[in-house]
């Protein structure tokens, strides 16, 4: 009795796992509006996720300069990059150009590399353009798409804002250790990426 519903409850899961679902490109409908929508596909899309929080936990331990230079910047190009992708074809852009921020995002902030002010809003503003770029150009063209959007540069501000006000109050040596080690296994998934994007 006990293995026929084993069976059963196998041929189940495995008839479930079977079925099609529709797949999205850019954003995805969560069903609770646009506004979550745009959360939802920042939140579930490590090409956007990564390179962001490695950014704001590196601006975070340069300091509080850096982190606010961060937070002002990087939201707003990725709002201006958005608003630029949405007039623009579709496009999913290059696996490589993904894989090369999470090497360089990751490397930095591995290394705890100082850079200066100019320098750090520079990157935070061609990684926002960037990536808001791609995130637009997927997007559907109305009120909705519009909404969609700046609920996805609101969640970039909110992890910007967490990620680098951690960091600037982070004062254990083993702590910021961590965080660096986070950053070396950020830029390894960037190597794998970059690996399988140049393969064949």
């Amino acid at each position: 009795m006990r293995r026929e519903r084993l069976r059963f409850a196998g041929a189940l899961a495995a008839t479930v796992a079977a079925l099609p679902s529709p797949a999205a490109a850019h954003l995805d409908a969560t069903g609770l509006g646009p506004v979550y929508d745009g959360i939802a596909h920042f939140l579930t899309s490590p090409e956007d996720l990564l390179p962001a929080l490695a950014l704001a936990l590196w601006a975070g331990a340069r300091g509080a300069a850096h982190g606010r230079r961060a937070l002002l910047v990087l939201p707003g190009a990725w709002l201006l990059g958005s608003l630029l992708g949405m007039s623009a074809a579709a496009t999913a852009g290059s696996a490589v150009v993904s894989a090369l921020w999470l090497l360089a995002l990751g490397a930095l902030l591995a290394a705890d590399l100082a850079l200066s002010l100019r320098v750090a809003g520079a990157i935070a503003f061609a990684l926002g353009l960037q990536r808001g770029y791609l995130n637009g150009s997927g997007t559907p063209a109305g009120l909705d798409g519009l909404i969609a959007l700046l609920g996805l540069c609101t969640a970039v501000f909110v992890l910007v804002a967490y990620g680098a006000a951690l960091l600037v109050r982070l004062r254990a040596t083993w702590a910021r250790v961590a965080v660096r080690v986070a950053g070396s296994w950020i830029a390894a998934s960037g190597l794998l990426l970059l690996g399988w994007a140049l393969r064949g």
